[in-house]
């Protein structure tokens, strides 16, 4: 995928919920939803390249958090798996103004944020399973950036799109994007037809029929 059609493909999905990518994605047998993962307000959305960070239990030496910020491009949405912990911290305040200060999209977590009262200030999209304030300072350390991470059972490459709204975080593989995308905007489409034809008297059951909801969303169509 060139650069431009990147950016188009990111345009389009952005302007879905990630409800219809979602269902997109069932019809074509793909899965990248990433369970459990919420965001700290239901305004918050972000949709973006993948810029992936891999954190460890620290070792002998000591570890630090969030040293590969400098690397990250304007525009991507940071996924970081910290292997699901919520015990200690990999996300807080100062990150929080230099990511917002930098135009990255957004962050998804796979462990846990602090400083969250930030990310409210700054309108700073963060995504994760929760929030605590013990630092992960000397308890975690960077192992890779810029390489497949597997968040529960999806793996998420760099430059997979990120989706994130109000109903959670959800990958899409870069290569299938434009098929998601264009599959996903029927669904959303026909939803809309779907809500006009009940509100000018056709029953639900009537309306989805006629216009194919079911078949739409499990690709038989």
């Amino acid at each position: 995928m060139n650069t431009t059609t990147e950016t188009s493909v990111i345009e389009r999905l952005a302007a879905l919920p990630t409800a219809s990518i979602s269902d997109a994605m069932d019809a074509l047998g793909l899965h990248g939803t990433l369970h459990g993962l919420s965001p700290l307000t239901y305004d918050f959305r972000a949709t973006g390249p993948a810029f992936t960070v891999q954190y460890a239990p620290a070792g002998e030496s000591r570890g630090s958090v969030g040293d590969f910020l400098d690397d990250v491009p304007p525009g991507a949405v940071i996924v970081i798996d910290n292997e699901g912990r919520t015990d200690v911290t990999v996300w807080g305040g100062i990150m929080t103004e230099v990511a917002a200060e930098r135009g990255i999209a957004g962050t998804v977590i796979n462990g846990v944020c602090r400083d969250i009262s930030t990310s409210l200030q700054q309108n700073y999209p963060l995504f994760s399973r929760g929030k605590f304030m013990r630092t992960g300072k000397d308890r975690v350390q960077l192992v890779a950036v810029q390489t497949a991470v597997t968040i529960n059972d999806v793996t998420i490459s760099p430059a997979d799109i990120i989706c994130a709204d109000a109903d959670g975080a959800l990958s899409v593989p870069s290569a299938r994007a434009e098929e998601v995308a264009d599959l996903a905007e029927k669904i959303e489409e026909t939803e809309t037809r779907i809500v006009a034809s009940v509100k000018a008297g056709t029953t639900l059951v009537q309306a989805r029929k006629d216009l194919g909801y079911h078949d739409l969303q499990w690709g038989k169509k």
